[in-house]
């Protein structure tokens, strides 16, 4: 066949840019539908599903709305831009031991739209809290996770994590749903 009749190959796609940045108030709406899907979707089996199911992404921006503008000193919302839509959210400050702030760092939390799981999103996006704690001086970094959540619990373990033996009640509609604490020293690490 002559090379000039060949139709042309396609190129290949642009690759996707995963940008991560401090959260605005405007991005309230979007980050409360992904914490509200991020919740249906990993909690499934570990939670009442009847509760899931009434999870509300237009209650929870009044919430998070009300939570961002009284974000204390120190505490620190990310979001993750996927060609430029937001899909992941992670926010974190000094750890909390009751009402006490604490000189260790904490991720209170990170979620990913499930259409962007096991894309690098929440990888950036611990990453770059992980970055932020450790240039603010935290020494370590915590977090609670479901005890039952074997997949959170390997991605933090991947991420340097690791269960420090303290765990915590957590009650969801009548369900006990305990938590366990993971660490991470900050720094040289």
């Amino acid at each position: 066949m002559d090379e000039r009749l060949r139709a042309p190959s396609p190129s290949p796609s642009p690759t996707p840019t995963l940008r991560v940045r401090e959260m605005a108030l405007a991005d309230c709406p979007r980050v409360a539908e992904i914490r509200v899907r991020g919740w249906q979707t990993a909690y499934r089996g570990m939670m009442p599903q009847a509760y899931l199911d009434g999870l509300d992404p237009a209650e929870d921006v009044v919430r998070l709305r009300a939570r961002f503008e009284g974000a204390g000193e120190g505490v620190m919302s990310l979001v993750a831009e996927w060609d430029g839509e937001v899909v992941g959210w992670a926010c974190h400050g000094p750890y909390r031991e009751g009402e006490v702030r604490t000189a260790d760092a904490e991720l209170y939390a990170i979620y990913v739209a499930p259409d962007r799981l096991a894309r690098g999103v929440g990888r950036a996006l611990l990453r770059e809290s992980v970055a932020r704690c450790t240039a603010a001086g935290h020494g370590r970094m915590l977090l609670w996770v479901l005890r039952e959540n074997t997949n959170a619990r390997r991605f933090y373990e991947k991420a340097g994590f690791a269960a420090d033996g303290a765990e915590e009640p957590f009650e969801v509609d009548g369900v006990q749903v305990p938590e366990v604490r993971y660490a991470r020293v900050l720094g040289g690490s």
